[in-house]
């Protein structure tokens, strides 16, 4: 049911708003919190109450549309309240504001808003360079925007970096929701290497590319280099350099990813382009700051841009030519000479002792020979004749 309220006041729309729960039956403790969305007056409108009302079935709440009309109009405030099938789980109330009253869209919410509950602003399209310090940012736990649906979605993307306050999100970091999931699985399976280096290719203007990159510069710490993808949405292709081959995440056709990897067999993954209710349901779980978003939003400057390749050691490495085969020896395989043989070779041959060859004997290496006689009637082989001719030679001095 869809009731207009023309040329109205927000203390009519509460009035009616009690006299619709009267006759529905349908109570205030049903809301968990207020969601204010703020727009100009258009087409967009329906878009984002739409997806406001389909993220109501997970969050039931208020809805408080800000629609800004023309400026130069007389000031003046037209409303409308929806509720049961036109508002989902929610009741929809849609003010829009015209002349001087457009800039005073937060002295308009203030008195609509649902007492003891959490309140959470959404810019669907354009949004203030300072969402903290809008009025009606200020009134809100959680601040919502949307990078990719701005003019210029990688300048409001550093725009986001410089004005972050504790609460900001953006969905185009909810879109990477998936993405850091398959990523992340990716590494629970052997084998457990670290990352070298990183790739994130995607459209020139995606702010989910710049986001992912960003993300796997701050936590792997490696160099990440961000380029166009030569076709495809959005993110397209993720590959990850480990010292055993390439992990990569490749999205072409923007529905299904195939994740391969060293060692396992390619995988199929439904990898499908997220809409804005989807997003706006995950953004609507948590009321408390996300510092992974933070983290990755001050890692944007870490993300290498352009054609050039990013160089890494493993990368050379595994370019190195392969050194030639030696001949097999004691200490080599038929695949080339093992690094251990030589040094385990030259220690046991310093460690044997040296004996010195007599002249005529046999070449160096040969099996050694009992002794000559003629060593032998030297003494030197049997102690007996050596003691014989010590006493011949006693007695012989004393005669």
């Amino acid at each position: 049911m869809i009731i207009d309220l023309p040329s109205t006041t927000t203390s009519q729309v509460n009035s009616k708003l009690v006299q619709l729960r009267e006759e529905g039956g349908a109570v205030t403790l049903g809301r968990v919190l207020t969601l204010v969305i703020v727009t100009d007056d258009g087409a967009k409108t329906e878009d984002a109450v739409d997806a406001a009302n389909d993220a109501s079935r997970e969050h039931p709440c208020r809805v408080i549309v800000v629609a800004r009309g023309a400026r130069k109009a007389a000031p003046r405030l037209d409303a409308q309240i929806r509720v049961g099938g036109d508002a989902g789980a929610s009741e929809v109330i849609v003010l829009r504001l015209y002349g001087e009253l457009a800039n005073e869209g937060a002295s308009c919410v203030v008195p609509l808003l649902l007492p003891d509950t959490p309140v959470v602003a959404w810019w669907p399209n354009e949004a203030p360079p300072v969402p903290a310090e809008d009025p009606i940012g200020q009134l809100a736990q959680r601040r919502i925007t949307d990078a990719a649906a701005e003019k210029n979605p990688i300048k409001a993307l550093e725009q986001r970096r410089a004005s972050y306050t504790p609460g900001d999100t953006d969905l185009a970091w909810t879109r990477l929701t998936l993405w850091r999931a398959m990523i992340a699985s990716a590494f629970d399976l052997p084998p457990y290497e670290k990352v070298t280096e990183a790739e994130v290719s995607g459209e020139s203007d995606s702010p989910s590319t710049d986001l992912l990159a960003a993300w796997l510069a701050a936590y792997l710490k490696v160099p990440v280099k961000r380029s166009k993808a030569a076709r495809g949405e959005g993110i397209v292709d993720v590959r990850l350099e480990r010292r055993s081959g390439v992990v990569e995440l490749a999205r072409p056709d923007g529905k299904v990813g195939t994740l391969s990897q060293p060692g396992q067999p390619e995988r199929r993954v439904a990898l499908q382009r997220r809409q804005v209710r989807d997003c706006l349901a995950e953004e609507l779980r948590r009321l408390d700051p996300d510092e992974v978003y933070e983290t990755a939003l001050k890692a944007l400057g870490k993300v290498v841009r352009g054609r050039t390749a990013v160089k890494s050691t493993a990368a050379s490495r595994k370019q190195a030519p392969a050194a030639a085969p030696a001949t097999p020896d004691a200490g080599a395989t038929s695949s080339g000479p093992s690094p251990k043989a030589a040094p385990v070779k030259a220690t046991a041959k310093a460690a044997a002792p040296k004996t010195a060859t007599p002249k005529g004997s046999a070449p160096k290496g040969a099996a050694p020979k009992a002794a000559s006689p003629k060593a032998k009637d030297d003494g030197a082989a049997d102690p007996k004749a050596a003691k014989s001719r010590a006493k011949a030679s006693k007695s012989k001095a004393g005669s």
